[in-house]
């Protein structure tokens, strides 16, 4: 019955190993993947949210002083 418990307890040891071993492999491929990730990011050149939100209300501003002018046109040509 000594000989069972010393096998399952081999067995026991051996898959809490692997599995802390597939953790660690795991880990170091989240590590690796999310590095490259932020580096093809960095490449892109790519806008932040405040910068775009600034653009944004830029082209709203210019879209409302546009229509303002055409509207002030509008009624400087029905008075000719």
């Amino acid at each position: 019955m000594q000989t069972n418990n010393r096998i399952f307890d081999d067995i026991s040891k051996l898959m809490t190993n692997a599995a802390g071993m597939a953790k660690g492999v795991k880990d170091e491929a989240e590590t690796a993947v999310r590095g490259r990730v932020e580096r093809l990011l960095a490449d892109m050149d790519l806008v932040t949210r405040e910068e775009f939100d600034a653009v944004r209300a830029m082209a709203q501003k210019a879209r409302e002083e546009n229509e303002a002018l055409k509207a002030r046109l509008a009624a400087l040509e029905s008075k000719s």
